[in-house]
């Protein structure tokens, strides 16, 4: 039988406080992972923490933004000191501080952008890895978007980012396939977050959008997690280097 039981797993998603990342945190969850739920504000963690709590889940809430790499380094010593171990790994947290032409884009813009959705899951990638090694293996997502394969307008700097995050994503996982380590992607469409709210709620943006989706909707969160689960279970013992499109069929 295919197992999708994550029992005994120590799993960490960044940016779980809402949206995606949430979503994620509490499949994971659900299925039996003890989650480590990460974001740059403690008190926005709390409340996903008591959610996988009051279903008889075990989550622990940290504070670490992906853009600084001391933070990173205390995270994952952390981790090694209270866990020993790391099974998963989830690169969500993402930035998108702005929206407008690449002709006009300020040099700010480039390097939160670059500093927050690229090296810091990179440095994620490697410390995860490291811990994984000790361990026997482990699963790492990295979730990108489709934007990283068809940029979207007035998003070049993200899209150029998350192309990135793909192209980091199969070389993570040629080098570390020999040591059970698995690296995949998840490239979701138009989802229901935060970071879409300038599309969604935008009417002529949001027709434009919905014009390139054959589904003719947007997701909402929980739509990502399923694919998710996928990926860092045992039904998933063969796959590394993929990209999992969840779009609506946008990408078709």
């Amino acid at each position: 039988m295919v197992s999708f039981s994550l029992t005994n797993k120590i799993a960490l998603i960044t940016g779980a406080s809402r949206g995606i990342g949430e979503a994620i945190a509490l499949t994971l969850s659900e299925y039996g992972a003890t989650c480590i739920l990460v974001a740059r504000k403690i008190e926005s963690l709390e409340a996903v923490k008591k959610k996988i709590t009051e279903k008889g889940g075990e989550a622990e809430a940290v504070a670490c933004n992906m853009g600084y790499m001391d933070q990173i380094q205390a995270l994952f010593e952390k981790v090694r000191s209270e866990y020993g171990k790391l099974d998963i790994l989830i690169n969500n947290a993402a930035t998108n501080p702005y929206f407008g032409s690449l002709m006009e884009a300020p040099e700010w813009a480039m390097d939160k952008t670059f500093q927050v959705n690229l090296k810091g899951p990179f440095f994620m990638s490697q410390y995860a890895a490291a811990l994984m090694l000790e361990n026997g293996g482990g699963s790492i997502v990295n979730v990108a978007s489709i934007n990283g394969i068809r940029p979207a307008p007035f998003q070049g700097i993200y899209s150029i980012t998350k192309a990135a995050v793909i192209s980091m994503t199969k070389a993570f996982a040629k080098e570390l396939a020999a040591s059970n380590i698995r690296v995949n992607a998840l490239l979701p469409g138009l989802t229901e977050t935060r970071f879409s709210a300038a599309i969604i709620e935008n009417k002529d943006i949001y027709n434009y959008a919905l014009g390139q989706i054959p589904m003719n909707r947007h997701a909402v969160p929980e739509e990502m997690a399923g694919a998710v689960l996928y990926l860092v279970s045992d039904a998933a013992s063969f796959t590394t280097g993929a990209t999992i499109t969840c779009d609506g069929g946008a990408l078709t």
